[in-house]
């Protein structure tokens, strides 16, 4: 691990050299610019019984599906169609420590760019006045939990493909599979069948939006905590295994 922060360092920098951040920082905050004005015109308008905190992060999956993508599609695949990869781990560097540096410096912007929109509920404490900071507070603390497992996908996604495009694509197909497939098969009447409980429990175990209610309203399940943990660590495994193979039948 002593080369690790040495290549999260060069990742970083290498993210923030790299045009499809940007594209993904910019689409990010006028996602979610329009989102949060749209949200102001709806509570200015008529009460709502939800937070607006809620509101907010209730839309999630759609800056998740373009920005994680956005930001890790070229983390691997970049590195093996130039050939860089193999002269990288020639040196005393590990597998390990290139996965987790680059996990890392992608994960670190995800943080960073959810961060930026607390200026949102700056402006609205500003000129609105108090408001609950519960679901606000839980919907961060969701999105920084829940940012390792998409993070992770989207590296093991790069992991799979020298084609940077291919690698993206691939990444949205997965988080759109957990993000929003898992929530269209949990309501599926076949799933009552008393004969497929497992399925239906394994189903709603990895239902992401009931996880973001449940964050908002305070409630922090450690079940939660170790589906999100246990996805990022089996995701960077894979990606580790995935690297290596593909370097001994090259």
């Amino acid at each position: 691990m002593r080369h690790f922060l040495t290549i999260l360092s060069h990742e970083i920098r290498m993210l923030l050299v790299n045009p499809s951040t940007y594209i993904a920082g910019v689409l990010f905050l006028i996602v979610m610019g329009f989102m949060f004005t749209g949200m102001l015109e709806e509570y200015s308008s008529a009460p709502q019984e939800i937070s607006p905190a809620s509101y907010f992060f209730g839309v999630f999956p759609l800056p998740v599906l373009f920005m994680i993508p956005l930001l890790t599609m070229k983390s691997i695949s970049e590195e093996r169609r130039n050939g860089t990869l193999e002269t990288l781990l020639t040196t005393p560097v590990t597998t390990f420590e290139v996965i987790l540096g680059k996990f890392g410096a992608a994960y670190f912007l995800y943080i960073l760019l959810w961060a930026s929109t607390t200026a949102f509920f700056y402006l609205l404490h500003r000129f609105a006045g108090d408001f609950d900071t519960g679901p606000l507070i839980g919907g961060y603390l969701f999105i920084a939990v829940s940012g390792l497992f998409f993070i992770a996908t989207g590296i093991f996604a790069s992991s799979l493909s020298r084609n940077q495009a291919v690698s993206g694509i691939l990444c949205f197909t997965m988080l759109f599979i957990l993000l929003l497939g898992m929530h269209f098969v949990g309501g599926l009447e076949t799933l009552k069948n008393p004969a497929l409980a497992p399925i239906k429990t394994a189903v709603e175990y990895a239902q992401v939006l009931q996880h973001l209610g449940d964050f908002s309203r305070g409630i922090v399940d450690v079940r939660q905590l170790l589906f999100y943990v246990s996805g990022s660590v089996l995701c960077l495994l894979f990606s580790i295994l995935g690297v290596e193979a593909k370097l001994i039948h090259s």
